[in-house]
């Protein structure tokens, strides 16, 4: 379990003489998480990528599977994303010309007249789990290997031809993962950091692997399953535009924020297509820092703050503990 405070007597102890703070002192959660939009990788394709605080080599097999593995080869340590190749179902290393499919088993050894018994038995390169849905590359990450815990959830907004074909986004922070959900329970910065007009009021609630939050009695709804992946609907009267979010841990310190922003076919120049087109615009320009041609508030925060694990906290705070004990979950000692 991650160290998250228990309550706020624990917080608010006497902070004198106490060490500097660690900026990303939590490890990486374990999850799916977006690598790739699935047009971006090619059939053949082979490249390297840095996530979960190490490199992989990403690649699609001649057939259209993806793939996701360690770059060192289990043979005699060669790097497979330098010089290596697809080739057919699986991919080649450039060293002896071993082969791997995309679930990391050893396929073809060209000069073995006996291939070593362990090839037989199980898959011996490292792969991710990976799977393919709304035009996104999905990898699962656990440190210690283990299986998929959970399923994509259902994204009716994304691949659908009832909504608008999805504006993108995507923009590298300086922090760690957990701390970009942190916002979406903060609702005191929405005031003093965006200027809205007051500090909205919400309820939050954690559903096993799934978070909840109702902001603005309705307003904006937030769906969370697990940590890499939230969908954030605001509705004004009939009209209902999401932004879909999906980062990805680079390592401890860096994540990269990716967005999606939809909206459902509203008739031509009707009142709720303008209205919608406005709520996405203002959703686009706050979540777009660079897109917008100015670095955001929030990455000015993001980029520069440390992380207190025990902070001290006040009756406005909202549900910062609660946040932090849901995220939780997601960390492995």
């Amino acid at each position: 379990m991650s160290r998250v405070v228990s309550d706020i007597r624990g917080a608010q102890q006497d902070r004198s003489g106490s060490p500097p703070l660690e900026r990303c002192p939590l490890p990486v959660p374990f999850g799916w998480f977006h690598v790739a939009y699935s047009e971006d990788l090619k059939p053949g394709e082979l490249r390297n990528v840095q996530y979960f605080g190490q490199e992989w080599v990403q690649f699609r097999t001649e057939t259209g599977e993806a793939g996701m593995v360690d770059p060192y080869c289990p043979h005699l340590g060669a790097h497979i994303g330098h010089g290596g190749k697809v080739d057919g179902d699986s991919i080649r290393c450039p060293f002896h010309h071993w082969s791997y499919d995309t679930r990391g088993w050893c396929t073809r050894i060209p000069y073995a007249k006996v291939m070593p018994p362990v090839t037989r038995r199980q898959p011996i390169l490292r792969a991710l789990p990976v799977v393919e849905q709304y035009g996104i590359v999905w990898a699962w990450y656990h440190p210690h290997g283990s299986a998929p815990q959970w399923e994509i959830p259902a994204i009716p907004e994304l691949g659908s031809d009832g909504y608008i074909a999805a504006r993108r986004g995507e923009w590298p922070v300086n922090t760690f993962i957990q701390e970009l959900g942190e916002n979406g329970v903060d609702f005191a910065h929405l005031k003093f950091l965006h200027h809205s007009p007051i500090i909205p009021t919400g309820e939050c609630r954690a559903d096993g692997i799934r978070w909840h939050v109702n902001m603005a009695n309705g307003y904006i709804v937030i769906e969370q399953t697990g940590p890499g992946l939230q969908v954030v609907r605001f509705t004004k009267g009939k009209v209902v535009t999401t932004m879909v979010s999906y980062p990805t841990p680079v390592s401890r310190s860096r994540t990269v924020m990716r967005m999606s922003f939809t909206h459902p076919v509203y008739a031509e120049d009707s009142a709720e297509a303008k209205l919608a087109a406005d709520m996405l615009q203002e959703q686009v320009g706050q979540g777009a820092g660079a897109e917008a041609g100015f670095e955001s508030v929030d990455m000015i925060v993001w980029n520069n703050k440390c992380y207190r694990d025990s902070p001290l906290l006040c009756d406005g705070d909202g549900e910062i503990l609660k946040w932090r004990r849901y995220f939780s979950q997601f960390y492995v000692e």
